[in-house]
């Protein structure tokens, strides 16, 4: 499947506002090469077409007392859809529960949990987790650290893996993006 339509600057931005969601219109417009007001119009564009869906802190779990992570497979006894639109209405419940994916394969979910301690953990699975309707497994993996966290998708200029693109801005200074819905 291929992505809208990005020309070298829409990719500039999307690639400087993940690596920093906190910088100015002024800083990125002076970044990519072109004046704030279209620099805003891009940005916002990006953000109407769902390529920016938010911006947010990455936070330090450990700093704020949240000493373990786990990834914890889970094997569902049916997999009916009305079941698997169950325990994911469940899972967006338990604020330990971080991450969610639902899997095709042996595991039907993969669900990052964070905890202040194993124990904290070890009540999260007996109370909440191992309990819940339809949940016939539970495998879970205690991280010990983590090697790599990189936010997003990779966005190198010229990558052409994810969106299609021109070799330089679109000459009439508008969305390249706007014309491709």
């Amino acid at each position: 499947m291929r992505g809208p339509r990005l020309d070298r600057i829409d990719r500039h931005i999307l690639q400087l506002l993940q690596a920093n969601g906190r910088m100015t219109n002024i800083a990125l417009a002076r970044l990519v090469g072109i004046s704030p007001p279209p620099c805003l119009r891009r940005m916002r564009a990006l953000e109407a077409a769902g390529l920016i869906r938010g911006y947010h802190a990455d936070l330090a779990p450990e700093a704020l007392g949240f000493a373990v992570t786990v990834f914890a497979q889970i094997g569902l006894a049916s997999q009916a859809e009305r079941d698997l639109k169950a325990f994911e209405d469940l899972v967006l419940t338990w604020p330990e529960v971080r991450e969610a994916h639902m899997l095709a394969g042996e595991t039907d979910f993969l669900l990052k949990i964070v905890a202040p301690d194993w124990d904290s953990y070890q009540r999260f699975l007996s109370d909440k987790l191992t309990s819940a309707p339809n949940v016939n497994q539970v495998k879970s993996a205690l991280v010990l650290r983590v090697s790599k966290s990189a936010p997003g998708v990779p966005l190198a200029d010229g990558d052409e893996t994810n969106a299609s693109h021109d070799d330089g801005p679109d000459p009439n200074s508008e969305r390249v993006i706007a014309r491709s819905r």
